[in-house]
């Protein structure tokens, strides 16, 4: 009788101490982001990023914060475009709208109040752009995979992101003529529940 005490009262104080680690919220945000390929102009445009969060803690120093965001990116076309790709429309700006994954590992620098953060990010493309091209096709290809590292502000229950995003792979569905990567920044305020 005295073991299976024990074993609750341990169960129940090892549960206590996760819950006191766990935090769901949401969060609201901006993406500074270019996409680079010679049949883009070089230059960053603002799009916007919503979702949600969890943090995870392990210890007193370690902790993972998985994501599930809406990102819009937004970029303009180079006059290159038509150059290499004949069917191309005169529009110029491209909008993609992806469901990100971010699956980020937070290490805390100073107690609780600053983390450093690093993961990966998989986008999943929900808005194809074929307004794009005059065919119809697909432009840009279906997932985006992206590493990200940044910094975290805890401000009692408020949450400011700062972080760097770098897509790995090619997002260019229209052939080997061009290489297409992601790059840029994302600023948010979030509210941990």
């Amino acid at each position: 009788m005295k073991t299976k005490l024990l074993s609750l009262a341990a169960v129940l104080l090892i549960s206590q101490s996760m819950m006191a680690q766990f935090h769901v919220g949401a969060k609201a945000g901006a993406n500074i982001i270019k996409i680079d390929g010679k049949s883009f102009k070089d230059q960053f445009k603002y799009g916007y990023h919503v979702g949600g969060f969890a943090e995870i803690g392990f210890g007193h120093k370690l902790g993972i914060q998985p994501e599930v965001l809406f990102n819009q990116y937004a970029t303009v076309v180079d006059s290159n475009f038509s150059h290499i790709y004949q069917n191309a429309f005169k529009n110029n700006n491209v909008k993609l709208n992806y469901l990100s994954i971010p699956v980020l590992l937070n290490y805390k620098l100073f107690g609780n109040f600053l983390s450093l953060q690093a993961g990966s990010q998989f986008g999943i493309l929900i808005n194809k752009s074929k307004t794009l091209l005059q065919n119809g096709g697909n432009a840009f290809k279906d997932g985006d995979l992206a590493m990200i590292g940044g910094v975290q502000v805890k401000l009692s229950s408020f949450r400011l992101n700062g972080r760097y995003v770098i897509g790995l792979n090619n997002i260019n569905d229209l052939g080997n003529q061009d290489k297409w990567t992601s790059q840029g920044f994302q600023l948010s305020v979030g509210l941990a529940l």
